[in-house]
């Protein structure tokens, strides 16, 4: 679905609560910021490496046949040629006459010939490159052209003899990594969804020619139980097949991943049958052999195919955050219900008062836990000011040291949905709170 500028209720309310709690910030605030480009918070840092940390887990480190990588920014121009992004890599645009906006051509209604925002004349349209352009070198006259990646996909397929022979490797196996990817793009919005300036997790996986049917059905359902996985509402995801006028020029066949946002359904992540394509373009651009001997068949020289899924790290913060989002009328507060698993801090702790040796107690207990769990420590404002805003930041579980603390040996555990309280003994605490994290 086309982006749509940020005009809908529950989106304001979350780039507000964003700003406010320390979540993502305009990028260069204080001289105006930059379009589409942003800044995360302590907040949202903690719940980006969340995300980050989860889907390294369950795609890397869980599993035997798939290797991670951390491949460059950028990358020899032929990479790009090779790839299709040089000659294939364009949105079409159209420009304002008057204000001098710019529009993708199917983010306007159909045969418009008027600017939605002046009303000006529309100028013909025209094909618009995604990539950023830069130069590599010292001097402008013996500098090279190069342009900063639009996908970290390109890093694994040109590492394929690498990966290959300082590894052993079997078909099938996979190669995954996270970074940054840049695209220029036309038209931006919803916040962090449609950004120039992005994180990707993705992962390649070779697979014999022929078995390609039976591997995308398989990463369908694995990438869309991890979504799950995280908290999401099953409810609000949805796989949805490309059709035949929107397959790349590389796929052969494609799902999306999608999210129900205010805006409508919108993409998380790609999972592509790309078949051999991307090894055949590198050999005949590179001359090199990209090729897997396949011992299981008396040493056969073949060309793997491929299946990708490519999911957006910044895509899927605001997919939790969209989803966590909360507003309790009945105790009047705003709750962001994170899983525990993504939630920036599991739990924190709280001194009822700074005297009367509660501060240390509290401290201590602290200390504690955060050798175990993101724990924070809160002794500012009323005890109902700080509940407030443990609920805002998505805190699960909260800690209160009272005066009872230091007789009876136990605190008050509150939990963020259900405010349920209960006393729990002080030496059980980080036992108790690693379980709950941790279901």
């Amino acid at each position: 679905m086309s982006s749509k500028p940020i005009s809908y209720p529950l989106m304001e309310k979350i780039v507000a609560l964003s700003r406010r709690r320390g979540f993502v910030f305009q990028s260069s605030e204080i001289y105006d910021g930059i379009n589409a480009v942003y800044d995360y918070g302590p907040m949202g840092v903690e719940l980006k490496r969340n995300v980050k940390n989860l889907w390294w887990q369950d795609m890397i480190t869980s599993r035997e046949n798939v290797l991670g990588m951390d491949t460059a920014i950028m990358m020899h121009p032929k990479v790009w040629e090779a790839s299709g992004h040089v000659n294939n890599f364009h949105d079409p645009m159209i420009e304002c006459k008057k204000c001098k906006r710019r529009y993708r051509i199917d983010h306007l209604p159909e045969d418009s010939k008027n600017c939605p925002e002046c009303g000006g004349k529309l100028a013909e349209s025209k094909q618009f490159n995604l990539m950023f352009k830069t130069k590599l070198g010292s001097t402008d006259e013996s500098a090279l052209d190069v342009y900063l990646r639009p996908e970290t996909a390109q890093g694994i397929f040109v590492n394929f003899n690498n990966i290959v022979s300082s590894n052993r490797v079997k078909l099938p196996f996979g190669i995954g990594q996270l970074g940054k990817a840049f695209r220029n793009e036309i038209t931006t919005g919803n916040f962090i969804f449609r950004t120039r300036e992005f994180e990707q997790m993705e992962m390649e996986f070779f697979i014999r020619p022929g078995e390609n049917a039976q591997w995308l059905e398989y990463w369908l359902q694995e990438r869309l139980n991890w979504y799950k996985s995280l908290g999401i509402n099953p409810e609000k995801l949805r796989l949805r097949p490309h059709t035949k006028d929107e397959l790349a020029h590389y796929s052969i066949a494609c799902y999306d991943i999608e999210y129900e946002f205010p805006y409508g359904f919108s993409e998380l992540e790609g999972i592509a049958d790309r078949g051999t394509f991307d090894l055949t373009q590198h050999i005949e651009y590179s001359k090199k052999k990209l090729q897997y001997v396949d011992q299981e068949n008396r040493g056969a020289k073949i060309i793997p195919a491929i299946i990708e899924t490519s999911a957006g790290v910044d895509r899927t913060v605001l997919t939790i955050m969209t989803d966590a989002y909360w507003e309790d009328e009945e105790n009047d507060r705003i709750v962001m219900r994170f899983s525990p698993k993504v939630a920036p801090f599991k739990v924190a702790i709280f001194p009822l008062f700074k005297k009367e040796g509660m501060p240390e107690v509290a401290r201590k207990l602290y200390n504690d836990l955060r050798k175990h769990v993101a724990a924070i420590y809160d002794d500012g404002g009323s005890i109902g000011k700080r509940y407030r805003r443990q609920d805002e930041i998505g805190t699960p579980f909260c800690l209160t040291v009272d005066h009872e603390s230091l007789e009876d040996k136990c605190v008050t555990l509150r939990d963020r949905d259900t405010l349920k309280q209960e006393r729990v003994p002080i030496d059980k605490v980080v036992s108790l709170i690693i379980e709950k994290v941790n279901l």
